[in-house]
């Protein structure tokens, strides 16, 4: 269907526009991504969606055209821990790399895929480089206990597209949701999924049973998959879709707060997780706690 006739539904403001079927999404999020419409047409569909809002079904939809046209990782002998990384680092570190080394130290392969998504962040991309973890392609498998970070133009180009509308118009769009629900592998693998408000949790969820997604869902820091070093959030599994009760969120902060570097530059936060690897700084009880929530799961998932 000519996308004007979706624009018709989805561009009639808060109160009056129509949701799509999961059908017609995955034809409209097609058309988009195979580059098949206008800038006009690009435009007026970010703007209509940003005022509309996703729903479940329509961002199951998005989801199943862009899992259609992805550059897909191939199965790894273990399942994958896939972390999308899209807000970067604005006011506190980003500490996304020391969550995938440490899923790493205990063996799990970690797929990391982001880009930059404005220019007053330090993004995951910059720490993993201090890091010495440069961005590779998406043909081979990781191994196990192997760190990868694909970006996203190398998984899909339409894709990266959409998620630069935002320098232009400044304000985010489908795409940056959409990416914080995307998988790229393959084989059997597990999800870490974040919101940054209550709202997004609630679709995210609705979301991922949708997909029958195996996932790991919380608060992060700062809109990145990782859990604030300074206080425990609520973390949710699901398992093939159905929802799995991991722990609550904490009241308050930790009775010994971790002593952060107050830089959040690239190589402040490198030298910090450096630090918490070789021991001479403790991993913050959260992100130790989320590392165990996430291997509990991976056990659960059948290796192929």
């Amino acid at each position: 269907m000519a996308i004007g006739m979706y624009l018709r539904e989805i561009g009639r403001g808060r109160d009056g526009a129509r949701g799509l079927s999961r059908a017609h999404a995955t034809d409209l999020w097609g058309q988009l991504l195979d580059d098949a419409v206008s800038d006009l047409e690009v435009g007026a569909f970010c703007l209509a969606m940003r005022i509309k809002g996703e729903s479940a079904e329509e961002m199951a939809g998005f989801l199943d055209a862009t899992a259609q046209r992805l550059h897909l990782l191939p199965a790894s002998a273990r399942p994958v821990v896939v972390i999308p990384s899209y807000n970067g680092a604005r006011k506190l570190p980003g500490l996304l790399p020391l969550l995938a080394l440490l899923l790493a130290r205990a063996g799990h392969p970690v797929l990391i895929h982001g880009t930059a998504t404005e220019n007053s962040r330090v993004f995951t991309a910059e720490v993993l480089a201090a890091l010495g973890i440069l961005p590779r392609t998406p043909e081979a498998p990781l191994q196990a206990g192997e760190v990868g970070f694909v970006p996203t133009a190398a998984l899909h180009p339409g894709l990266q597209k959409l998620l630069d509308v935002r320098r232009v118009v400044q304000l985010r769009n489908s795409a940056h949701s959409l990416v914080k629900l995307m998988n790229p592998c393959a084989g059997p693998s597990l999800l870490v999924c974040s919101y940054t408000h209550p709202e997004y949790a609630i679709s995210m969820a609705a979301a991922l049973q949708l997909q029958s997604a195996n996932a790991l869902l919380l608060r992060g820091t700062e809109g990145e998959a990782v859990a604030d070093a300074r206080r425990a959030p609520k973390i949710q599994g699901f398992l093939n879709g159905a929802p799995v009760e991991l722990s609550e969120a904490q009241a308050g902060s930790l009775a010994t707060l971790p002593t952060l570097p107050s830089a959040i530059d690239a190589a402040s936060t490198a030298a910090y997780i450096r630090a918490v690897l070789n021991g001479t700084q403790p991993v913050p009880a959260p992100i130790s706690q989320q590392v165990a929530h996430i291997g509990h799961l991976i056990s659960r998932i059948a290796s192929p």
